[in-house]
């Protein structure tokens, strides 16, 4: 639980090269992304919904605040960032929320990168143009 001494409990998530900072506290729902509306900041609806998801589950969307600072990546890679931290925060506040969070795959990190060039080759797999003669 927060105490005075440490009102906002932390978590971090990460996505291809996205890291969310997340911070957590009791509070009354409100949602910033880097010091945005969670919905000026991520402007599809299914980011949106992916963002808000932690929290719908676990019944905690008008019980909690959320300030979120995120960097890197694209915005489908942020949100997966701000899934994970949030989830972790939320875990961190209240422990027996982790059968719920883990249950839906929100504490699982998505470990796909992209793959990197290689010398001889247009991209990562893709080739030039091979002549025989």
């Amino acid at each position: 639980m927060a105490t005075a001494a440490q009102p906002f409990i932390w978590g971090t998530g990460r996505r291809k090269t996205a890291v969310a900072r997340v911070r957590i506290r009791e509070g009354t729902g409100k949602f910033l992304v880097n010091d945005l509306e969670v919905d000026a900041y991520f402007v599809l609806e299914v980011q949106r919904n992916d963002v808000r998801a932690p929290l719908i589950r676990t019944e905690m969307s008008d019980r909690i605040d959320v300030f979120v600072n995120v960097k890197g990546s694209g915005k489908h890679g942020q949100a997966g960032a701000v899934v994970l931290g949030l989830a972790r925060a939320l875990k961190e506040h209240r422990s027996d929320l982790e059968p719920i969070l883990r249950d839906h795959g929100f504490l699982t990190r998505d470990a796909r990168m992209v793959e990197r060039k290689k010398y001889g080759h247009k991209k990562a797999r893709k080739s030039f143009q091979f002549s025989k003669r």
